[in-house]
């Protein structure tokens, strides 16, 4: 199932961010990888899921 992250988005636009297991609750956030590691293990969370926020959202559809 696909996961809506349009507001964690919107608030975090191309930045880090480490994410919880249910794949929403926003652990940390850094301007950097390393960062937002550290934010993480500094809140207890030695495993948690990361990804770059993008600046902008845009519309991709595939096409053969």
């Amino acid at each position: 199932m696909s996961k809506d992250w349009t507001e964690i988005q919107k608030k975090h636009k191309g930045q880090w961010v480490a994410l919880a297991d249910d794949e929403e609750t926003v652990i940390a956030v850094g301007k950097t990888l390393k960062e937002a590691q550290e934010g993480a293990r500094k809140k207890g969370h030695e495993d948690p899921i990361f990804t770059r926020m993008p600046e902008t959202l845009t519309t991709y559809v595939g096409a053969l």
